[in-house]
């Protein structure tokens, strides 16, 4: 399979040039954030045991200067969710390039393991994800954020095998996968302290049948399971990670690596390779998690909320700003019907955004967005990522109410912190701009709609629940 890994990093041709100046200073909301908390959950309170933050979203209350490379708790030296009833079932991709797809299936259904022993389809995630792309062209990170994030899945696989060239449209998800963390830029002991707090991760490397069957190459070793590439290559390849081991003597590698020590991962090529499809990649490996990977950090029940409303389909695949660290964003919506407004869903650039949301409870207008829209709540997000935030309070919208979401976000070291749609190639033909209306603005008061000055999208969800009364 082809594995576009810098997808998720491209910028906008068109750049905003315009200075920024924020209304709500970084350091003046961070003071407001700790106040306003309740909770004083600190570093110390983490990793208490394996998986003990999966679900509980962006905490507020995390000090700012909190980062994951600052937290001095230790993992252990050998850790496996397998051993934990965390692996699931192991599938082989055969002749197609779905092995994106069956990670992320296997990275949810290892995140509900041992709970509910659920298998999701990689078909459903291959075929209806919205690109326009074929199961033989591969996949990426963003199609995969993209896909979970619309609620389009993940489906059973009862409902949609694999394999047979086909996917029934209409099927709902059977779980909500509500937030997704990137691991780009994170050291391995970053990667590992993720996976210890939240579960199995996905990630790509160089890895293809040739390199592993044919005794002309190094790469594996069939006895061992071991698995090392020193070269930096083109990515081809996804897999699960489940874990470490620390103590996996490089001997055991074909090609010696520097250090000892590897990663438990698993593969998309059935029972057959390796342990039961269990292999070993040395921590020295050029390629695994040198494009990151996504962690799967909150998974729910299907029936938390009745529907998306959207302003993007396909997703992250630029960004915009005015070259600093801050931007104001907002989309305009329309109820189709009576509803509550419960939760908005946003990507996070890099890692330690913060956010506020307001309200423009009735738009008529983008001179509306220039005044003080109805507080829906605020907080500081950890890593880069997709996430659903549930706000302060819960919205009425009435049938035929036309409204508007604020976004005030600040991304450090990120002179572009907006996410935007955008059809940049043959893959991302399908993007349309038609019915969208989004703003971008470097002050909440001069506002640019993003459909007319730069083609795009601002990528920001709704998450409702219907007014059963209507029905």
């Amino acid at each position: 399979m082809n594995v576009w890994g810098g997808r998720t990093a491209c910028l906008l041709t068109a750049c905003l040039l315009a200075a920024s100046t924020l209304e709500i200073p970084r350091a003046e909301c961070l003071a407001a954030e700790t106040e306003a908390s309740s909770e004083n959950e600190t570093a110390d309170a983490l990793y208490s045991q394996p998986g003990a933050d999966f679900g509980k979203g962006h905490v507020y209350s995390f000090p700012p200067a909190f980062s994951l490379s600052g937290d001095p708790t230790p993992v252990p030296d050998r850790f496996s969710w397998a051993d934990l009833g965390k692996k699931p079932t192991v599938r082989s991709q055969g002749k197609l390039g779905t092995c994106w797809a069956i990670s992320a299936a296997s990275a949810v259904e290892a995140a509900l393991l041992p709970d509910q022993q659920l298998v999701f389809s990689p078909d459903h995630i291959s075929f209806q994800n919205g690109f326009d792309i074929s199961q033989d062209e591969g996949g990426d990170y963003s199609m995969i954020m993209s896909y979970m994030a619309d609620f389009k899945g993940p489906v059973l696989e009862s409902e949609d095998p694999y394999g047979d060239g086909i996917s029934p449209s209409g099927l709902s998800p059977s779980v909500h996968v509500e937030e997704m963390r990137l691991l780009q830029g994170m050291s391995g002991e970053q990667i590992r302290r993720m996976i210890y707090r939240f579960g199995p991760v996905q990630s790509s490397l160089c890895m293809d049948r040739a390199r592993t069957d044919l005794t002309q190459y190094s790469y594996y070793n069939k006895n061992t399971y071991g698995y090392y590439d020193p070269f930096s290559e083109t990515l081809n390849h996804d897999i699960l990670i489940l874990g470490w081991d620390t103590s996996f003597s490089r001997e055991n590698f074909a090609l010696q690596p520097q250090h000892d020590g590897a990663w438990i991962c698993q593969n998309t090529w059935g029972e057959d390779f390796g342990d039961k499809g269990i292999f070993y990649v040395s921590f020295d490996d050029a390629n695994l998690f040198s494009k990151g990977g996504i962690a799967y950090t909150d998974v729910e029940p299907a029936d938390d909320y009745d529907n998306v409303m959207e302003q993007d389909t396909l997703g992250w695949q630029a960004r915009q700003g005015y070259g600093g660290e801050g931007a104001y964003f907002a989309g305009v919506f329309e109820a189709d019907s009576d509803q509550t407004l419960e939760a908005v869903g946003l990507y996070a650039t890099g890692p330690s955004t913060m956010y506020r949301l307001q309200l423009v409870p009735e738009y008529t207008g983008m001179d509306d967005l220039t005044e003080a829209g109805q507080s829906l709540g605020f907080g500081w997000l950890e890593n880069a990522g997709w996430y659903t935030l549930k706000t302060d309070r819960q919205v009425k919208l009435s049938a035929g109410q036309k409204f508007a979401v604020i976004v005030w976000i600040d991304t450090p070291d990120q002179e572009k912190p907006v996410a935007v749609e955008t059809c940049k190639d043959t893959f991302t033909s399908t993007v349309t701009l038609d019915g969208r209306e989004t703003y971008i603005s470097p002050d909440g008061q001069t506002w640019e709609r993003t459909q007319t000055v730069y083609q795009t999208n601002a990528c920001l969800k709704l998450f409702t629940r219907y007014d059963k009364a209507a029905y």
